[in-house]
This record gives C-alpha cells, sequence and structure tokens, in this order.
C-alpha cells in the first residue's frame, strides 16, 4: 500500500467507526475496550486527539510529568479528553475523518494499524462486526511485525510461525498458527485472548498460556 492508500483507509475506519457509535447506549460508551484499563470512550478520545495532537511543548511538558513514560501519558490525554459528550466526541471524529495531521512523534504507518486495532478494541467486546479490509490489515501486521517497540511480537512471538489464511503472509519459524490476517494483526498488538477464538494449528495451545493484555 503506499502512502495515499493508508490515508484512505484510515479515514474509511473513522467513518465506519463513527457510524458505530451512533447506536451506542450510554452503559456501552462505559464499557471495557480490548486495550487495558481504557473504556470505549477513552479509545474513541485516542482516536478523536490522533488528528489533533498537542504542541511539542505541551508534549514534552506531558513526558516530564510521566517521568518519560508515554503510555501513561498517552492514556491520560485520551481520559481527559473523554469527559467530552459522546455527541461531542462522534461530531470530532467526523469532522477530523480525511485529516492527514499527526503526532510528530508517529507516522502515517503506524497511525494506519493504530486505527484498525482501535476499532477492534471498540466493536469487539461490544458484539458488533466491522471488518478490516485484508490488504490493510496485511499492511498493518507487518509494520507491527517489523517495528520492535512497543510491542516486540517477533520476540514474544519467537518460537511460532504465524500465517495469513485469507493472503499470502507468513513469518517466524516454529509451530504455526494460522488464521485470518485480523486476527494476527490482534494478536501481534497483544489483543491474544480476542485473536484466539478465529486461530488454529499446533502454536495455539502455546497462546493460550500466555495472553498479554492490549496496549492503548
Amino acid at each position: 500500500m503506499d502512502r495515499d492508500e493508508h490515508w484512505a483507509t484510515i479515514a474509511h475506519q473513522r467513518r465506519e467507526l463513527a457510524d458505530l457509535l451512533d447506536d451506542l447506549t450510554d452503559d456501552e460508551w462505559e464499557q471495557p475496550s480490548l486495550c487495558a484499563q481504557w473504556r470505549v470512550r477513552d479509545v474513541v478520545a485516542h482516536l478523536v486527539l490522533t488528528p489533533q495532537p498537542p504542541s511539542p511543548a505541551r508534549l514534552l511538558a506531558g513526558a516530564v510529568r510521566v517521568r518519560g513514560d508515554f503510555d501513561r501519558l498517552n492514556r491520560d490525554l485520551a481520559v481527559t479528553h473523554a469527559t467530552a459528550t459522546p455527541a461531542h466526541l462522534v461530531a470530532q471524529l467526523r469532522e477530523h475523518t480525511g485529516s492527514r495531521r499527526r503526532p510528530v512523534v508517529t507516522t502515517y504507518r503506524n497511525l494506519h494499524f493504530d486505527v484498525l486495532v482501535h476499532v477492534q478494541d471498540i466493536a469487539v467486546p461490544l458484539g458488533r462486526s466491522l471488518p478490516m479490509p485484508v490488504d490493510a490489515a496485511r499492511a498493518g501486521v507487518e509494520r507491527v511485525w517489523t517495528m520492535g517497540w512497543p510491542f516486540h511480537a517477533r520476540r514474544t512471538l519467537a518460537d511460532l510461525r504465524l500465517a495469513a489464511t485469507d493472503t499470502d503472509w507468513a513469518v517466524g519459524d516454529g509451530l504455526e498458527v494460522h488464521g485470518p490476517t485480523e486476527a494476527l494483526l490482534l494478536l501481534v498488538t497483544g489483543r491474544t485472548a480476542a485473536a484466539l477464538p478465529r486461530l488454529s494449528g499446533p502454536g495455539v495451545a502455546r497462546l493460550v498460556i500466555r495472553t498479554p493484555e492490549g496496549r492503548g
């Protein structure tokens, strides 16, 4: 996928999510997402803030406050913004659907898999279906597999071979785990419990006993 295709996927996922959010009840907005310690509304707030990044000065000040713990900073920003009403959060998501602004600390390739995964963080626990396009999911899983921090997928899954059943993608050396690319993307980003029902192969037994929590 080229740059424009990545951004087109991001815009499409934002639109699809906004449509899903229109139908949520107040209780559903407060439900836990797949992302550990994040409610549905917190994940939405994070996605809303992505095209409205803080200034470098504010980002630096926040990093100093949390002593360089960017996971905590990321969550703090989202939780603070999540105090807005659901209607306001959805309106902001729609307003910035096609925006290509991004935080200075990331890239469009990272935003691409970020939105793909966070949409599932919301949809899956609510029992909703928003399938990922296969080519987009493949680009996402390839990016996560090669990037190291924060998921370190090649290290944590070093004894397994991952193989997609809906495209010609496979990595690793070990007991095979196969399934749709969407499920493999959830797996490499730490959403193991959510991915497991869609995975098969001799390596699945190893995954059952290690189910790392998803990161925000």
